[in-house]
């Protein structure tokens, strides 16, 4: 079987949540015995090598830019990824086309395509993402800009209904693209873990991770610094990218909280692998958070709140605290306990039946067929 799939970004290295399940869904694809030729569209990560190892083909095409895009009638993320090389490419035969994110739905539909099997991974509610980080986001210009994306990306929605198969990452996903489309299924997020590979015992510091850049991100790591470790004697580690002057002033305050900006995807999984506890909160409940699977397969005790697990299926295997009280109670009572054999088995019966990649990929196996 042979299919094109159509990617946001380029999917290597696999350092961010989207990606990360793209990439880990071409090794799979590639396991079972599935050509793909890849689609993938470029602003910043370059031509990678490594992926032509698991497709038959891979075709780079520039992301547009610039401020004429954010006048359009569709929303910016979809218009900077229109590009018609990548229609004549997909025209050359008439494999299924599997389109990465709301993203890559530009021409999902086109006339041209109107005969061929096309499905949808949604890797969130891309309106309700943009709905949050407007809310989130304290530079006028940018909230303004986030705000006519989600609402230009809560119209665009409707073209869900020219896809054979929506894939939702979550249940609280499905059922909002219910609304669209009756043909919705929950495919949970693909990762490197086989199993669970969490080291039972104690360490001394909380962990934060993310990719700072991000306001939602930003604002769950000023939370962490101000209103819960900032009178707690405990350590906490903040490593991600880009972070914000805000933070690091914020940060400079207090001795027990460090800040390491541009750790490279390596050395943030040693961290959240070492660390105590994966503090990860988040004001935005949008689909899964790939950062959130990776503390709980090879870390120690997650301490989330609500909108992280809710769901989820991933809320009996975390601790979870809703406000600022409750959160630091948790931390100092979790602070004293070594993370248990028995409850990494707890996690792994629940992660391995619910988020197993091998599963998922017959999923999509049997769809495409």
């Amino acid at each position: 079987m042979h299919i094109h799939l159509i990617s946001f970004d380029v999917p290597f290295p696999p350092s961010y949540g989207g990606v990360i399940d793209i990439y880990y869904k071409l090794k799979k694809l590639k396991e079972n015995g599935i050509s793909v030729t890849l689609h993938c569209f470029e602003y910043g990560r370059g031509e990678q090598n490594e992926l032509n190892e698991l497709c038959k083909e891979v075709f780079y095409y520039k992301r547009k830019s610039g401020l004429l895009y954010q006048f359009s009638f569709f929303p910016y993320i979809v218009v900077t990824r229109s590009n018609n090389q990548l229609l004549k490419n997909v025209l050359k035969d008439s494999s299924p086309i599997f389109f990465e994110g709301i993203h890559c739905c530009y021409l999902l539909n086109h006339k041209a395509l109107q005969q061929r099997k096309k499905i949808v991974r949604m890797h969130n509610v891309e309106s309700d993402y943009y709905r949050g980080l407007a809310c989130s986001e304290k530079n006028l210009f940018k909230k303004i800009f986030f705000k006519l994306e989600a609402f230009k990306l809560k119209r665009f929605e409707q073209k869900l209904q020219y896809a054979n198969l929506v894939f939702a990452i979550s249940p609280n996903d499905k059922n909002y693209f219910l609304s669209f489309h009756n043909n919705v299924q929950i495919l949970p997020p693909f990762h490197p873990f086989n199993y669970v590979i969490s080291t039972p015992g104690k360490s001394a510091f909380c962990l934060y991770h993310g990719n700072l850049a991000v306001s939602e991100n930003n604002e769950a790591a000023m939370y962490l610094t101000e209103k819960i470790f900032n009178d707690l004697g405990a350590t906490l580690i903040i490593a991600g990218n880009a972070p914000s002057n805000e933070l690091k002033n914020a940060v400079k305050k207090y001795k027990n909280i460090q800040l390491l900006p541009d750790v490279d995807t390596e050395e943030i999984w040693k961290l959240v692998s070492n660390a105590h506890i994966n503090v990860l909160p988040t004001f935005q409940n949008t689909g899964v958070k790939l950062k959130l699977l990776v503390a709980l397969y090879t870390g120690r005790f997650c301490l989330v709140n609500t909108p992280m697990v809710e769901n989820t299926g991933l809320e009996k295997n975390c601790e979870i605290a809703n406000n600022s009280k409750e959160m630091k109670q948790k931390i100092n009572e979790l602070l004293s306990q070594n993370f248990s054999e028995m409850e990494i088995k707890q996690r792994s019966q629940n992660l391995e039946n619910s988020y197993s990649s091998d599963i998922a990929i017959s999923q999509v196996i049997n769809a495409l067929q």
